[in-house]
């Protein structure tokens, strides 16, 4: 992993870090590609489609019954792979199965600038907006209806997961619906509106093969528990680059809780990443659930979100003092004021979803 210059962040306060050097041994979330059929060939022609109402198969009126109580079921690392980790600063602790204790640093919603004034806002929101349209193509139009839907889900969400916007900051919100399967980046506010500043397409889990698994809904966070890396653009058994070209960025969210397809009423813990996939064969496919759980997002949205570090805020903050995480970020890091830590992923099919809480790890001793 090579190292980059030192990227001062004065609008972020400092904190205890960690030495967490992630590698992934040729890791993908592809599984085995079929398109044998008219249909599935079809969909892999085509391009981004235009979400501009929202479906046409209305939700059921209410959720169903209650399922009986989840029970647990024993973790998958979706995509394959074994991901090296080093304990290092004591701000953190490895568990004896190398799952990380979360560190106990502020996250980017309390950490973040104290104020931006309304002019300052706005200028910086223009400029993203910008950089967004000039550097990731083939955008997804929403209607407004559909934009509202998916603030309220994700702002829902949200509380669901405790997690509170405390200052102006931006989040990526992922609609898992079967015909949803987009990214938007949204400028949320502690007061007033959530704005949709653009929309893309993305994959997410698609259970029903082995090891494919729902993507689950709630609040991921990249808040440096879990460091990240970089894909190597090696090629898997079935001639596919799971995680992109070389040097694409890989943000790694942990384990999560999921819903086992394969024993109804049972759960699944899963390892959440989202990443680029495959140029080639995959690409094409983005728009529609396709993933063994992360969610996959285009190359040039992988840049651009790297470039800018819309999520990277608490990666900065503790890259001030920790080479680690100072090597994980872009050599071409354009960091913005407004940056954050969340991901919010919903399902506008089953707006009643839920968040499972949090995996949690026991450590000895």
């Amino acid at each position: 992993m090579a190292m980059v210059p030192f990227l001062p962040a004065p609008l972020r306060a400092g904190a205890a870090g960690l030495l967490l050097l992630g590698l992934l041994s040729l890791a993908d979330c592809s599984g085995s590609v079929n398109v044998g059929s008219v249909s599935d060939l079809q969909d892999t022609l085509f391009g981004p489609r235009d979400i501009s109402a929202m479906p046409n198969v209305p939700p059921p009126p209410s959720p169903p019954a209650p399922a009986p109580a989840a029970t647990p079921v024993a973790p998958v690392l979706v995509g394959g792979g074994t991901q090296a980790m080093v304990s290092g600063a004591t701000a953190a602790q490895t568990a004896p199965s190398g799952q990380l204790w979360k560190a106990g640093y502020r996250p980017a919603e309390e950490a973040g600038p104290a104020s931006l004034t309304p002019g300052l806002l706005s200028a910086e929101t223009a400029v993203i907006s910008a950089a967004l349209a000039a550097e990731v193509p083939q955008p997804v139009s929403l209607s407004a209806a559909r934009q509202e839907t998916l603030i309220t889900l994700a702002r829902k969400m949200a509380a669901a997961d405790h997690f509170t916007v405390r200052r102006p900051q931006l989040l990526l919100i992922v609609d898992r619906a079967p015909h949803g399967q987009t990214l938007s980046l949204t400028l949320a506010r502690p007061e007033g509106a959530w704005t949709i500043l653009g929309t893309r397409s993305v994959s997410t889990g698609k259970p029903g093969r082995k090891e494919h698994f729902k993507t689950p809904v709630g609040v991921l966070l990249n808040d440096g528990s879990e460091l990240g890396y970089r894909a190597q653009g090696t090629y898997n058994e079935n001639h596919i680059r799971g995680l992109g070209v070389k040097g694409m960025r890989v943000w790694d969210f942990g384990w999560q809780t999921s819903e086992d397809w394969r024993n109804p009423g049972a759960t699944m813990q899963v390892r959440v990443e989202m990443h680029a996939t495959d140029p080639a064969v995959l690409a094409q496919r983005l728009g529609r659930a396709d993933s063994e759980g992360c969610i996959r997002i285009p190359a040039a949205l992988n840049l651009f979100l790297d470039r800018h570090g819309i999520i990277d805020a608490d990666i900065e903050r503790l890259a001030e003092r920790d080479a680690g995480y100072r090597a994980l970020l872009s050599r071409q890091l354009q960091p913005t004021p407004l940056a954050g830590d969340a991901v919010i992923v919903v399902d506008s099919s089953e707006p009643w979803a839920k968040p499972y809480p949090p995996v949690t790890v026991a450590l000895s001793g």
